[in-house]
């Protein structure tokens, strides 16, 4: 997190980037073996750009997930809070048993207000027998510690040292807890002299710093950008790379730059994700200030490295269902690496549960703040006080198949295609994914509702191309054969989401917008 005092200053860079440095055409669709690219333009699908990597660390396949502290606890954490985090994990990513099914069923079918009361303290005593059904299956297995876990100095050695009054045990009996129950543990730094709560930075620490944190177990670093002395970031954040190498164990390198240096332009040879923007705010003009910042990096981001435009705010409280919602198809859509949700539960509305749902699993969703959504490893980095959750935001959340599309195999973030009406407010965003489909986003950011248009050219088909179309918010298939376009009537600020399967190939290049 970035000082507040820099934010006006970061605005104006991210937007004087923005808006001066060209952006590569990149395409939109998989080529198939039998398609034809004009010969004039690049190969279809040119994924020369996604993941460069130096890292060889093995890591950020697919974008990370789990759990942060910061937006909800900030300073206001410890170890007990990190192990009922963990705890909750496991309740989260297991199978169901009966009893739970029977408690939902008995309510109605619906989470009733206060479940959050009635439910954990059963569902702890099922801890040892969730445990078994297998952590490795599931995607929540980060749970990061941010700032205001270390001593404000370091001991005689030199060496970072957790408070002893948040953290009594220690970071590694912490990290072995953490371990035990399937899961993996983060923390943070900063390459600086100082974090941005003013504990002590890594910079010039590196190598000590990396090797005590291997030395505890952990197993992913957020390192942040403030007290950096004016020093480039190329040159801060490459010797925490080689000193988490060095360690021999492996170590997801999440850098925090805040975008100033374009870090999408360097850091593919640096870290596993990196931010491309300022903090986030839990606000609609956040949300979308933010959405356009990160898009112009699409074609920098893929398997190994991923594009950090910061954490989810779905259910804080600030924007409405329809914004949240909005909020969470962009970012599944653009492949965004580090969601965090946070305070979920502000939202006052009772919504019906998701009739997809499993009763056992949407029981437990409800309840601990979670998703548990079998072997999805959607980038979810979840943040929220788990005893508040209400039911819409639990639908925004466990939509299995936004989240298929946040996670789907080719890796490719999708962007913004076109744009209409007032102020461009009327939008297409798009992206290719696995199977030779299509992802499509109809994103209103106007103030009334609006027809949306996608026509075929814009997304790189054939306008003959017959294609089925799939509404991923209403969970139905809407036409098996639509050709040339397709149109939506979407609500103020709304977003409707839709996986297009053309029926045959033949694509051209499109431009980004």
């Amino acid at each position: 997190m970035s000082p507040l005092v820099s934010f006006s200053l970061l605005l104006f860079v991210s937007a004087f980037f923005y808006y001066c440095i060209a952006v590569p055409v990149v395409p939109l669709l998989e080529s198939g073996e039998n398609s034809q690219a004009p010969k004039s333009r690049t190969n279809v699908f040119d994924n020369s750009k996604y993941g460069i990597l130096q890292l060889d660390n093995g890591l950020a396949r697919t974008p990370q997930m789990g759990w942060n502290s910061w937006n909800f606890f900030a300073c206001d954490i410890n170890e007990k809070v990190i192990k009922e985090t963990g705890e909750w994990r496991i309740v989260l990513n297991s199978s169901i048993d009966t009893e739970i099914k029977k408690f939902l069923w008995d309510c109605g079918g619906q989470v009733p207000r206060h479940a959050h009361m009635a439910l954990p303290l059963h569902l702890m005593m099922l801890a040892d027998a969730l445990i078994s059904t297998g952590l490795a299956d599931l995607g929540y297995v980060y749970v990061n510690i941010d700032d205001c876990w270390s001593s404000k100095l370091r001991n005689s050695k030199g060496e970072l040292v957790p408070n002893r009054r948040t953290f009594p045990s220690g970071i590694k009996a912490l990290a072995d807890y953490i371990h035990e129950r399937g899961l993996k543990l983060g923390i943070y730094s900063d390459a600086g002299i100082f974090t941005c709560q003013v504990r002590p930075g890594s910079l010039y620490h590196e190598t000590q710093d990396a090797t005590t944190f291997a030395f505890w177990g952990v197993d992913y670093l957020k390192y942040d950008n403030c007290y950096n002395l004016g020093i480039k970031p190329q040159k801060r954040y490459p010797p925490m790379r080689d000193a988490l190498n060095a360690t021999g164990r492996t170590i997801f390198y999440s850098l925090c730059e805040w975008g100033v240096d374009d870090p999408a332009l360097w850091a593919g040879g640096v870290g596993n994700s990196w931010r491309t923007t300022d903090d986030i705010a839990d606000s609609w003009i956040s949300v979308t200030t933010i959405a356009d910042l990160n898009d112009k990096w699409a074609a920098y981001a893929g398997p190994g490295g991923w594009n950090d435009p910061d954490m989810l705010e779905v259910g804080n409280g600030g924007m409405t269902y329809q914004e949240y919602r909005s909020h969470f198809s962009i970012w599944a859509l653009m492949k965004l690496t580090h969601c965090t949700l946070t305070a979920l539960g502000a939202m006052s509305r009772a919504h019906p549960l998701p009739h997809h749902l499993d009763v056992g699993a949407a029981a437990v969703l409800a309840t601990v703040c979670g998703i548990g959504l079998g072997r999805l490893e959607a980038p979810l980095l979840v943040g929220c006080d788990v005893r508040k959750m209400t039911a819409e935001t639990l639908e925004i959340l466990s939509n299995r198949e936004v989240i298929d599309v946040n996670q789907d195999s080719l890796g490719v973030q999708g962007r913004k295609v076109s744009t209409a009406g007032s102020s461009g407010c009327s939008q297409v965003w798009a992206g290719p994914l696995s199977g030779e489909r299509l992802v499509v986003a109809l994103w209103n950011r106007c103030d009334n509702s609006t027809a949306i248009t996608v026509e075929w050219d814009t997304i790189g088909l054939e306008n003959a191309t017959a294609v089925s179309i799939r509404d991923l918010w209403q969970h139905q298939d809407l036409s098996e054969n639509s050709v040339s376009s397709f149109s939506a009537t979407v609500q103020s600020h709304a977003c409707e989401m839709y996986i297009f399967s053309p029926s045959s190939v033949s694509y051209t290049m499109i431009e980004q917008v």
